[in-house]
């Protein structure tokens, strides 16, 4: 998986009930999700395909892949694709991936009762960033 970046941790909830959340969080901005697991190594998968017209989704972003590993007393997912973006898709793709961020963020402070929390690991980007 070199091609991957981490993009976000979870701290005090598990890799399946983090896929979960993303997954929910997909679905409801229109993208069908298909969901595999593995336990050598310990994975999730997540790719999801935009079934319903959504203007707020940029063309390079129709269909996104994930990865997610478990971590000690959490889970970190990596963002696998797109990993090129186009100049003009860009400032569309980022505040998508601000809506997901938030999203995630308030479906794990609800479900956890603000036990568990949602953060940047240290050198997180996305792959269309600049590098930390």
């Amino acid at each position: 998986m070199a091609a991957s970046t981490e993009w976000l941790r979870v701290r005090g909830i598990g890799r399946e009930r983090f896929a979960g959340n993303l997954a929910d969080c997909l679905t409801e901005m229109g993208y069908a999700i298909e969901r595999s697991e593995s336990t050598e190594p310990p994975e999730s998968r997540l790719t999801a395909r935009l079934s319903r017209m959504n203007p707020a989704v940029p063309e390079s972003a129709r269909e996104l892949r994930f990865s997610l590993t478990p971590t000690s007393g959490g889970a970190v997912i990596a963002w696998v694709a797109p990993t090129e973006v186009p100049a003009s898709d860009r400032p569309r793709l980022d505040r998508m991936v601000r809506e997901i961020t938030a999203g995630l963020e308030r479906a794990v402070l609800t479900e956890s009762h603000a036990t568990a929390k949602v953060t940047k690991p240290p050198q997180a980007h996305l792959p269309w960033g600049p590098a930390p």
